[in-house]
């Protein structure tokens, strides 16, 4: 049996959209074989109040289909309108609904019109479209989700589809094992280092009889982006609250969904305020960022996770004075809303495989907790609330803590040339000396020993070690304030580093000026 599609929207606006999405679902090759379109203006008459008629129809659809435009239409006399009133009804009735907002209607949308659209926007997954081709195509695909997910129709997604390009060799064996070693740790992975290639693969779903899945390559591969140009990370920073130049920093991080993952988080660190408090009961000062490393890195995890690695688009990481937006091109899928993100909910990957691996390695968690983990910690570090958006892709904007006065004060940059200051209060604290490079003075604010690389790492919450070896370690070494304990070895496991004479007068003066 069928399942019935109500089509709803201002009939005059419409009209053309209306007409064709009536036709496309009726001539689809698949989309014909199981839903049955319903528009309003070609049901016969029985004499009933058109209110009656098209309600009743709402009650009886499978799925409920709205379009937004700029026009809120004939207002029945509870000054409510036809399409709003089959909208709450299909609410009302938990009928599975999908929305669909046109572009260039923004401007000059009726602020009735506005209105319902906001109250959409927080309630259903939603896309945009400019032209009805775009709708069809949105639509056509919208739906054969609905199939898939209800195991009407069975297909291999990206995630699972085997890469024909793609041989064994396109696998880093040492990413492999790093992985294993990490997932040991993090979740007591039941395969060991060295496992051969072929089980290792296997066992994540990786692998289908001797070709390599699109998964496995973004996990694994040794040049993922020559498969999959788009799947890097493009980083920004932005000096003030809107993208304009000079651009202090920008780079694009390729490689496997791991260091991407990494990387963008260490470059949000490195440009984000960082606090150094009172050492109490142990020789190293507690650090705190203005934002949490965990909910930043929650962000970026569930970009690089949940993004269409089908889209062209790659995932965008900005960086302002007031705020970090982190988007994907992508979405919610119909079982999520923008609400439903706010409180507890099932996890619904969009690439199950990857997110399984990334699971394993103590990435993300299995049941949808990364939002809400976001949302509480944010709250609890006295943060504005983020914001989650479905204009573009999936977007969440972090507020940073930065008082802005006429000009942008607590913003962390490359040279900290003139003040010093407290970047959670935002109130200046002191003088700085000289032109520091923000690495160099962090690394300064952690070392009271000598400490391995490792070390030093872990107590400023950096993970990917060659984004610290180039921002933070070795511009210390060039400006002589640190140095190595085994300086005829560089390379040795057991080498570690220390202020110099130059090295502890410098962090004496920032931490008188502190």
């Amino acid at each position: 049996m069928k399942q019935k599609i109500f089509l709803s929207s201002v009939q005059k606006e419409f009209a053309l959209e209306r007409e064709a999405l009536h036709r496309h679902i009726l001539t689809d090759p698949v989309l014909q074989l199981f839903f049955e379109p319903i528009l309003f203006e070609n049901l016969p008459a029985n004499g009933a109040q058109p209110i009656e008629v098209y309600l009743k129809e709402v009650t009886q659809a499978e799925v409920y289909l709205i379009l937004i435009g700029k026009e809120y239409g004939f207002e029945t006399p509870s000054g409510i309108s036809p399409t709003e009133l089959e909208y709450n009804l299909a609410q009302e009735e938990n009928v599975f609904s999908l929305a669909f907002i046109k572009n260039e209607t923004e401007a000059e949308r009726d602020p009735k019109e506005q209105a319902l659209f906001r109250k959409i926007q927080n309630s259903l997954s939603y896309k945009r479209f400019s032209t009805t081709n775009e709708l069809l195509s949105e639509v056509t695909k919208a739906l054969v989700v609905i199939l898939q997910q209800k195991g009407i129709l069975r297909s291999i997604d990206f995630d699972s589809e085997v890469n024909s390009k793609a041989k064994l060799d396109a696998i880093d064996e040492d990413k492999v094992n790093n992985f294993i070693s990490l997932a040991r740790y993090k979740r007591g992975f039941p395969l060991r280092e060295g496992t051969a290639l072929p089980k290792v693969l296997s066992h994540l779903n990786f692998i289908s009889e001797t070709q390599l899945t699109n998964s496995g390559i973004l996990a694994f591969g040794q040049n993922p982006q020559q498969f999959f140009p788009t799947a890097v990370v493009k980083c920004a920073h932005f000096h003030g609250l809107h993208v304009a130049k000079p651009i202090p920093d920008h780079r694009v991080i390729k490689g496997d969904v791991f260091t991407q993952v990494d990387e963008a988080v260490d470059f949000i660190l490195s440009k984000i305020a960082l606090s150094v408090g009172l050492r109490s009961q142990t020789n190293q000062a507690p650090l705190q960022y203005e934002i949490p490393r965990a909910v930043i890195a929650e962000a970026i995890v569930n970009a690089v996770a949940h993004r269409d690695y089908q889209s062209k688009g790659s995932v965008q990481l900005m960086l302002f004075a007031d705020r970090v937006e982190i988007s994907n091109p992508g979405g919610l899928p119909p079982e999520l809303t923008l609400d439903k993100l706010r409180i507890d909910h099932a996890s619904y990957p969009r690439n199950p495989h990857l997110a399984e691996a990334l699971y394993q390695a103590g990435y993300i968690e299995r049941f949808g907790t990364g939002t809400g983990e976001i949302l509480r910690l944010c709250k609890e570090h006295g943060l504005l609330e983020p914001i989650f958006n479905l204009e573009e892709g999936f977007k969440v904007t972090l507020w940073r803590p930065t008082t802005i006065s006429g000009q942008v004060t607590g913003q962390a940059t490359d040279q900290v040339t003139d003040q010093a200051t407290d970047h959670v209060s935002g109130q200046v604290s002191g003088q700085a000396t000289g032109q520091v490079k923000e690495g160099i003075r962090r690394v300064l604010y952690v070392i009271n020993e000598e400490l391995k690389t490792s070390e030093i790492m872990d107590i400023l919450d950096l993970k990917h070690r060659e984004y610290f070896r180039d921002n933070y370690l070795l511009p210390a070494i060039e400006e002589g304030y640190l140095e190595l304990t085994i300086p005829d070895k560089p390379s040795s496991p057991n080498q570690k580093y220390r202020l110099t004479e130059k090295g502890q007068l410098l962090k004496n003066k920032l931490e008188q000026d502190a």
